[in-house]
């Protein structure tokens, strides 16, 4: 006879754990925990912020938005006056902030790979004064360079009287420097689309220069070809629409001038502060980007008989840019971040026109949300060009 198994599920040692003793159920515990925590916690602020609201008198919403601003804004890329809304006034901030921001962010990235460049030259004092640029913009506070190039212009340029005018229908003054600029003519736009198509199809014929390089080994300068053809194709469209010539001159009137294109000593002052002191940074990450590429690639290049604009272009730059990218997009947001600082001397960016908004209408909680949203879109926006742009540039594993 066989004998009975009176085995049970304690006899193999598995005993059942207790949940506080199982490190993942425990990871659940907690987790729901902090999730009611912040609940409550943010049930409590809405409220306490409803009740106050509400003890003030204070009306909550986005409704004052279609409601008359009536104060002026000093630069606006649209029409924009007094009786527009609140909207439009913000709208304007906007594209106030967006215009500082995208101008300098093309400006800091030039300025920043020439210091870069520069920090490597074999030339003795080119280098040391790309070192002493780099050294002194960024220690100074962008702030303190903010105000200093605000007293600058204000301070060592005469007004609009004594204006300087340096050549024929330009003028420099207290009040920014003011151009002539041509007269409104739909042959402008024309060029305008005409240039853009050219530089689309210099693209298109530079991929085709690649590959057609890798094929043949002939090289097409197709820089060269895009460029010639970026001058000239938009003259050719201007001589067919009969070459309009008229100009809009700016004249004083009174205490300043009229007509013309201004830019204002606010937006240069903000401009130049926010380009030299974050082109300081651009310029560490683009030495340090070259500098990571081996040497004995350079000179296998050079070996091979490809020209230095070759050798930077083809063997340096794809290398170098893949080091370079992920800073350099922490320093595009900076720079755009940073632009918050123009209300110190009376840029009217965003963040300026939201403040004058909030002391109107008392809808501080509104303002200041609208300001971290629009900062947000303007950094994720950034943000996603540049990753997606780093992406194409890197290396992809066989």
């Amino acid at each position: 006879m066989k004998p009975e198994d009176h085995s049970t599920a304690t006899d193999t040692g598995e005993a059942a754990v207790p949940f506080w003793h199982d490190a993942g159920k425990r990871s659940i515990v907690y987790q729901v925990f902090a999730l009611i925590a912040v609940i409550a916690i943010s049930y409590y602020l809405f409220s306490n912020t409803q009740a106050n609201l509400a003890r003030q008198s204070i009306a909550t919403g986005f409704g004052f938005m279609g409601n008359e601003a009536s104060f002026e804004i000093g630069e606006s890329l649209i029409r924009y006056s007094a009786a527009d809304s609140y909207a439009r006034a913000l709208l304007v901030g906007a594209l106030n902030t967006l215009k500082v921001a995208f101008i300098g962010i093309i400006l800091t990235t030039i300025l920043g790979c020439i210091v870069g460049v520069a920090r490597l030259s074999t030339n003795w004092l080119i280098s040391k004064l790309a070192g002493a640029f780099i050294e002194v913009m960024q220690n100074i506070p962008i702030l303190l360079q903010l105000f200093f190039w605000y007293a600058i212009f204000y301070e060592s340029f005469p007004s609009p009287r004594q204006a300087l005018n340096p050549i024929t229908g330009v003028f420099i003054c207290n009040r920014g420097l003011i151009f002539a600029i041509p007269e409104p003519h739909r042959a402008h736009a024309a060029m305008g689309l005409a240039f853009v198509a050219v530089l689309i199809g210099g693209w298109f014929l530079n991929r085709w220069g690649y590959k057609r390089q890798e094929l043949t080994g002939q090289f097409l300068p197709a820089g060269k070809i895009t460029l010639a053809l970026a001058v000239f194709i938009p003259l050719l469209v201007w001589a067919v629409y009969g070459a309009p010539t008229a100009m809009n001159i700016p004249e004083l009137r009174g205490f300043n001038f009229q007509g013309g294109l201004t830019v204002s000593p606010e937006f240069s002052a903000l401009l130049i502060g926010l380009v030299l002191y974050t082109s300081a940074f651009v310029a560490e990450i683009v030495r340090a980007g070259i500098q990571s590429i081996n040497r004995g690639q350079i000179e296998a290049a050079k070996a091979i008989a490809l020209r230095p604009g070759q050798v930077l272009h083809l063997v340096i730059l794809p290398q170098a840019l893949r080091v370079i990218i992920p800073p350099l997009t922490s320093q595009m947001l900076n720079l755009t971040k940073n632009s918050s600082l123009a209300v110190a001397i009376g840029y009217a960016d965003f963040v300026a026109v939201a403040n004058t908004t909030i002391n109107q209408t008392g809808q501080a909680i509104e303002g200041v949300a609208l300001i971290m949203v629009v900062y947000l879109f303007f950094s994720l926006s950034t943000s996603i060009f540049m990753n997606w742009y780093n992406k194409r540039m890197a290396l992809v594993e066989r």
